[in-house]
């Protein structure tokens, strides 16, 4: 949910279940109402050291304004977007990135072969996969890993494969920053890449009450 979205929806929120209480949880806060119904409000991005955030005791309506400072807040983002077959890194500040670079590398896809086949695919497909993430490591050492480093660095796509990428020695100063939630992207094209700053400035929203099935927004 976009953050100019969500104290309206708070409101909205508020009186279909009278008597909310807020609580401070994960990356942002949880309504509860007395009739069972919850709500659960989360950033992709944790708290800045000295940013707003909702605090313990805050009523509904002042968690939302804190949350909404908070995601509208301009902060020093390292993007990091791989999947097999493409990478996408990018030093985002506010909702402009400072710098980007998508690119490519051919990782065969699985095969049903058997026997000594199978096993010779499946080396080749290490060896393209290692060549992918060598290439993204090259290119986040470059963009991201270097000063001053991003305040918070968010992953996407392939969590595995983003993993292995931050093990390399030449990404441990990012990989010790402080971790966004890891987004659910396609193949990190330059379109998918420029839409991060987007779902960076939105809510998680997860709501449920006792007659409907829980949903996100």
């Amino acid at each position: 949910m976009p953050a100019r979205r969500l104290r309206a929806w708070t409101g909205d929120f508020l009186t279909r279940h009278p008597g909310c209480r807020a609580e401070a949880a994960g990356h942002g806060f949880t309504l509860t109402a007395p009739d069972g119904a919850w709500a659960r409000v989360e950033s992709l991005l944790p708290p800045a050291d000295a940013g707003p955030w909702p605090a313990a005791g805050d009523p509904p309506d002042r968690a939302a304004s804190a949350l909404v400072a908070h995601l509208d807040a301009e902060r020093e983002v390292g993007v990091l977007l791989v999947r097999r077959g493409g990478y996408g890194v990018g030093r985002l500040r506010g909702d402009r990135f400072a710098a980007t670079k998508v690119g490519g590398r051919y990782v065969q896809g699985r095969t049903a072969a058997g026997g000594w086949s199978q096993h010779r695919f499946a080396r080749r497909r290490d060896n393209q996969t290692a060549a992918l993430v060598a290439a993204c490591v090259e290119v986040a050492a470059r963009l991201l890993a270097v000063d001053p480093l991003p305040e918070v660095l968010v992953t996407g796509g392939d969590r595995t494969l983003a993993d292995r990428a931050l093990v390399d020695p030449a990404l441990a100063r990012l990989a010790a920053l402080p971790r966004g939630g890891h987004l659910p992207v396609g193949d990190p094209r330059e379109a998918v890449l420029r839409a991060v700053p987007g779902l960076l400035r939105s809510a998680r929203v997860t709501v449920h009450d006792p007659w409907a099935a829980p949903r996100r927004a």
